[in-house]
């Protein structure tokens, strides 16, 4: 089974962050990440770029509205992630339950779908096991 681990940071995280040794920060998550690793349940992952890089596509108009970063009032940012594969569930939790997260950040975790629940005569589904067959990986391309 495949979970994406998705870090949450609000503004108050951040701030306290600012009062951290970077590289103690640093060398934590590194830690953390070799352990996935060596395990050989880490599939990716990376951190994002802040806010003010970024920007938002809303789809409410008939025309799709872009606004640049930042995004105004900021509860909770997503600041990075990563993609496990596990036995179970309960093997993510744990995996979960170890990331050196501290107060202000939450750590959403998702189980990525499967190829095989999808229908498997739809067009579509079809092309996307040739787009992964070209890129040479088993990742997806859309879902």
């Amino acid at each position: 089974m495949k979970y994406m681990l998705i870090m949450r940071t609000t503004d108050e995280a951040i701030e306290a962050s600012k009062d951290m040794d970077f590289a103690e920060i640093i060398n934590a998550m590194g830690a953390y990440n070799e352990s996935l690793l060596k395990a050989g349940v880490l599939l990716a992952g990376e951190g994002l770029a802040g806010p003010e890089e970024g920007f938002i596509v809303d789809f409410d108009a008939e025309t799709p509205v872009i606004s640049d970063g930042p995004y105004g009032e900021t509860k909770e940012l997503f600041s990075g992630f990563w993609i496990i594969q596990t036995a179970s569930k309960d093997e993510a939790v744990e995996w979960a339950k170890r990331c050196p997260l501290g107060p202000g950040v939450k750590l959403e975790v998702r189980r990525v779908t499967e190829m095989e629940e999808f229908d498997q005569n739809n067009e579509y589904v079809q092309k996307e096991a040739s787009w992964r067959e070209e890129l040479g990986t088993d990742r997806p391309v859309s879902s």
